[in-house]
């Protein structure tokens, strides 16, 4: 592991000793403190692995994943938030709600796309870590996409994408997390952007499964390292809410997976947009 890996480990120990040492400040800053230990934690992993890292070779390519995972997670901010398109003074989510916020609008905002900026490099160095390791040998026999199935999940995604916004419902949160994904994905596999349907082309099946498994297991750290802190999100959904493990109900860790995929998919699309097109080497 490479040394800025201990930093992130004393950064993660720390923000949870004096969170439960009762620290106000920790605790209502400590998912955008908590998460960046992580990303130096895991970023230092994945470069004492592979040599390379956003940290430590990719610094530009970094840059542009936390700028992607600010404008990324205000997207689906717009989706939880019904009063950026219907106005009024309705400040409810319709899926989750925020909790002693800072009263300072400029501290909000600045606690707001801190913690977002963290959210793609989570899950993308998550996912290097373990392609690197445990999934590194994941084989498939190849496997090439119909162009009939690309263009049904296009078309879903479309609808997928577009139907929460007109009929806000938090019934259709599962729209949300799977909609961009079935849109762009194939979109960036057909345009030559890095995508798991390439790899799985080629008959490799690590990059999809690694995907996966992070996005699985930051959910299980964001809802865990969430329920301790003082400023923090609670759910509201109308089917099985009652059942939770921390402040998710259980059904809804089923959306952590394929939200890692949504966000791979919204990247690459948008990196592709700049006239990006070949694979970053960090994932």
């Amino acid at each position: 592991m490479r040394r800025h890996g201990w930093l992130g480990l004393g950064v993660i120990a720390g923000a949870e000793a004096l969170l439960l040492a009762g620290e106000p400040t920790v605790g209502r800053w400590f998912t955008p403190l908590v998460w960046t230990g992580y990303v130096l934690l895991v970023d230092a992993l994945v470069a004492g692995r592979t040599g390379r890292s956003y940290l430590t070779t990719d610094r530009l390519e970094g840059v542009l994943v936390a700028l992607a995972s600010v404008g990324g997670w205000w997207l689906f901010e717009w989706y939880n938030a019904p009063r950026f398109w219907r106005g009024g003074d309705d400040l409810r989510g319709l899926w989750w709600q925020y909790h002693a916020m800072e009263p300072s609008l400029l501290l909000r905002r600045v606690g707001y796309d801190w913690a977002f900026a963290t959210i793609f490099p989570a899950l993308f160095l998550t996912a290097a870590a373990l392609r690197a390791t445990l999934l590194a040998r994941v084989r498939v026999p190849p496997w090439r996409p119909p162009a009939a199935l690309l263009d049904g999940a296009v078309a879903t995604g479309a609808v997928a994408v577009v139907l929460p916004l007109l009929m806000p419902s938090a019934w259709l949160v599962p729209l949300v997390w799977t909609g961009l994904v079935l849109l762009l994905e194939p979109l960036n596999y057909r345009r030559g952007r890095p995508s798991w349907l390439a790899a799985l082309e080629r008959g490799d099946a690590s990059l999809l499964c690694a995907l996966l498994a992070a996005g699985a297991l930051c959910g299980v750290l964001w809802e865990f390292w969430n329920y301790w802190a003082v400023t923090r999100w609670t759910y509201t959904v109308p089917y099985g809410g009652g059942v939770k493990v921390f402040e998710m109900p259980v059904l809804g860790y089923l959306g952590f997976p394929p939200f890692a995929l949504e966000c791979f998919a919204l990247y690459h699309w948008a990196r592709g947009l700049l006239g990006a097109r070949e694979a970053p080497v960090v994932l």
